[in-house]
Parts: structure tokens; C-alpha cells; sequence
């Protein structure tokens, strides 16, 4: 009945489930509650309505509402069981043979306050410690298994770029041609959900903006922002139509078997004026320069002080990554499971570069009134720098 083609391999939960528990034992946390989607993906290979526990030895137990028989399907976790309540698990723990943990951890990032009260009513004699610092160290590597899908994805990004330009016309609304992108990429399987962790923050597919409406603010924490469709959401495109001889932003994620990948590529229709081309030309040269300062033990700060002293030296310090107060202090993000995991490429970001992380890497500038230029492409860390993954033209594409 269900697919279990896709199915996240045995081996591969059990390696990320050892690394957890390494960072638990070294915490003195007994055991862990993982109850957020992209976490009990991760974790258990499904997002059924579950409650997995990890302790800090042993084998996990993942405790499902709904749907018990596809959790069955999906999951290659060792013992599955049923319940209906957060108020049986400290029953079903020691029914299960494991011990009422001292301290237990919980991704306090993401979980609603009221369903902290109801564990700690559950777990009245046990500390509720914070572990989504140590889930999200974990997820920031990736395996060889991961890194084979973010290619994917990534491939799937350079195609959708590709059909991008088929479709832009002068006339055409933001939204309209969002559209007609967004059904290119549904075609290839885009899973339509793009998660990302930090609360209140949404995204549908991407930004797809053209000249000042580009530029124009949002709450997102991203530097392009967009008028959107109104304000319920308020980014993103909206009903402006495209123009000759603007710059169109085409800022997309492609999501494949939950995997993200990160491109931008600017489009017109027609000859942009010189000083926007050569903007764009001078985020391609910071970018160039990240790709080469970037290698494991380089620390995620001092990247973005590089950035945006080079940006200076060029002269677009005022617009780099956004203008005034509205300007983000990051020139980049990993990328996987969620659009924002380790490690920021942000001011002030002290995490060095490991092998095995997968980063965005996205150079702009914000011209209001006139627009957005810049890049965006997705790479991985190797052991002698970064592996640039989303190869589509970086050039201006002109249509």
C-alpha cells in the first residue's frame, strides 16, 4: 500500500542516532524527546504523528498516534509501538524496559509551550533540558546518503533555471511567471514544502521578483523581501508585471525527498543598464572569493567579514545584502533538511567549517528603486574547500 522505496535506510538512521547519543553522553542527558517533523524525519525516516525517544544508550523507541501502519511502512527504526497520549509515554518507557530518564531532552526551539507543561507534568521529577543545539550539530554533516540527494535536488535547481527563461515575457505578472516556474518544478517532483526552522519564518518555493519590487523589504530574514500577494503574506511576488530592462529575480528552492537546494540566477528581457551588470558582476567576484577562502577550520564569521570588506573595497557596501536597517549581517546558510541549519555564514559566527556540511552561498545587492543582482548556488565542504553543486549560467541571462 505505502512506498518504502524511498525509505531511509536502516544503517543510515542508526550512524545519525550514534551521534546523537554521543552528544547526550557528553551532556549527562539520559535520554531525548524528538517530536518535530523535520527532526523525526531525520531520525526515524517518517513524519507520522510520533514521539521518538532516543536514550542516551541503547535502542530508540518511536511511539505513534497517527498513522501507526505507515510509520510501520516508512520507518526502519527497530520498535515501533502504538499510543494516544503524551500522558502514557513515561508508562510505555518503562514498559519497553527503559529507565524514567533523570534529564531529558527536548528541541525547546521549536516545541509549543503548552506541550512543555504537559512533559513536565509527565516527567515531574526529571529535568527538561534543551538538546536542539546538539540535533542540529548533528544534522549540519552530511552523510554520503544525504549529499547524493542535495545533488539531486541541485540538479533538478539548474533545470528549473533553465525552464525559467521560457517563460518570461514582458507583460507577464511576478505571480503569473512564479506560477509557470513553480509547475516546472512540480513537474520534476518538487516536494512543495520548504521547511525552515526559525520561528514565524515561511516560504512558498522562493523569491521571484522583478526591478524595484525586488527590493522593497520584508519580515523574512532574508535581504530581498517582495510585495507578495498581500498582507497575509507579505514577501515574495505579487501582481506587478515584468517590464524590459529590469533585473528579474529568480531566488528558488528545489526540494527532493525532503533535501534542499539553494539557487539564484538573475534574468531580463533585454539589455540591463551597465551599472547593474557590473554589480552583478562584482557579487560573482565575492562569491569566487568565498569558494576559495571557504575549506574546513575556516570559522563561518570571518567568511562574512571577507565579504563584506570586499564589498566595500568594491564599493557596494551600502547595498550589500540589503541597505540601512534592513540589512542582514550573513552572506550565506547550510542547507538540508531546512532552508536555516548550521552553519550561518552571519557576523560575529565563531563555527568553523567541517567536511561534509552543505552551505548556500548567496552574494547580493539591493538597489531600491531599480532592483536586486547577485548569485546563489549550493555547495558542499570537502576536505580541500567548497564542491559548488548548482551549476546553471551565473551570468545575467537575457531573454
Amino acid at each position: 500500500m505505502f512506498n518504502s522505496e524511498n525509505n531511509t535506510p536502516a544503517a543510515e538512521l542508526d550512524e545519525r542516532i550514534k551521534y546523537f547519543q554521543i552528544h547526550l553522553i557528553k551532556n549527562n542527558i539520559d535520554g531525548a524527546l524528538i517530536i518535530q517533523n523535520t527532526d523525526l524525519f531525520y531520525f526515524a525516516g517518517t513524519i507520522q504523528q510520533a514521539h521518538l525517544y532516543i536514550p542516551a544508550d541503547g535502542e530508540p523507541l518511536l511511539m505513534v498516534r497517527k498513522s501507526y501502519e505507515r510509520a510501520l511502512e516508512e520507518s526502519n527504526i527497530k520498535r515501533i509501538i502504538p499510543f494516544s497520549s503524551p500522558k502514557q509515554i513515561p508508562g510505555l518507557l518503562r514498559e519497553n524496559g527503559y529507565n524514567i530518564p533523570g534529564v531529558l531532552g527536548l528541541e525547546t526551539d521549536v516545541m509549543p509551550i503548552n506541550f512543555y507543561f504537559t512533559l513536565r507534568e509527565c516527567f515531574e521529577n526529571s529535568k527538561l533540558m534543551d538538546v536542539s543545539h546538539f540535533i542540529r550539530l548533528v544534522r549540519s554533516i552530511k552523510s554520503v546518503y544525504e549529499i547524493e540527494i542535495i545533488k539531486k535536488a541541485a540538479f533538478f535547481s539548474d533545470m528549473v533555471a533553465e525552464k525559467a527563461k521560457e517563460h518570461l515575457e514582458e507583460g507577464i505578472t511576478e505571480i503569473e511567471f512564479a506560477g509557470k516556474v513553480e509547475a516546472e518544478a512540480r513537474k520534476l517532483g518538487h516536494q512543495g514544502i520548504i521547511r525552515m526552522r526559525l520561528w514565524g519564518s515561511e516560504l512558498f518555493y522562493g523569491h521571484i521578483m522583478a526591478g524595484p519590487s525586488a527590493a522593497i523589504p520584508s519580515f523574512l530574514s532574508s535581504p530581498t523581501g517582495g510585495l507578495g500577494v498581500g498582507q497575509a503574506v507579505a514577501q515574495g511576488p505579487g501582481f506587478m508585471a515584468i517590464k524590459k530592462h529590469q533585473p528579474v529575480l529568480v531566488d528558488y528552492v528545489f526540494a527532493w525527498m525532503g533535501y534542499l537546494s539553494d539557487n539564484t540566477r538573475i534574468f531580463s528581457i533585454g539589455d540591463l543598464p551597465d551599472e547593474l551588470i557590473k554589480a552583478h558582476r562584482a557579487m560573482l567576484d565575492i562569491h569566487a572569493m568565498i569558494k576559495k577562502e571557504a575549506r574546513p577550520g575556516v570559522k563561518a564569521g570571518d567568511l562574512y567579514e571577507m565579504a563584506t570588506e570586499m564589498a566595500e573595497r568594491l564599493g557596494y557596501g551600502e547595498y550589500f545584502m540589503g541597505v540601512g536597517d534592513q540589512k542582514i549581517r550573513f552572506v550565506g546558510h547550510g542547507i538540508g533538511l531546512e532552508l536555516d541549519e548550521y552553519p550561518f555564514i552571519a557576523k560575529g559566527q565563531k563555527m568553523a567549517l567541517e567536511e561534509g556540511m552543505s552551505i548556500a552561498i548567496e552574494p547580493k545587492l539591493v538597489f531600491p528603486g531599480k532592483g536586486v543582482v547577485g548569485i546563489e548556488n549550493t555547495h558542499v565542504v570537502g576536505k580541500d574547500g567548497l564542491i559548488q553543486l548548482t551549476l546553471a549560467d551565473e551570468q545575467i541571462i537575457i531573454v
